[in-house]
């Protein structure tokens, strides 16, 4: 089941409200984009040393979850 309290805060002071990394300015979408463009969950880490490795791993799985739930329904 996808998790209800995702270390993100959407605050309209901080680029308009976009998603970001809970304690950071960098914005969720950035992280999928990276992997979207080959680039490793390190790799990422490394271009953005304020994200911690457990918020982006339970980003990751929330999406995983969010996703595998989609296909299941569609399957049923």
């Amino acid at each position: 089941m996808p998790q209800t309290n995702l270390p993100i805060t959407i605050n309209p002071n901080i680029f308009g409200g976009t998603p970001v990394f809970q304690g950071t300015r960098v914005p969720v979408k950035t992280f999928f984009e990276y992997l979207e463009n080959d680039y490793s969950l390190e790799e990422f880490l490394d271009c953005f040393p304020t994200v911690q490795r457990e918020h982006a791993l339970a980003v990751l799985e929330n999406a995983w979850q969010l996703e595998y739930n989609e296909i299941v329904q569609c399957a049923s």
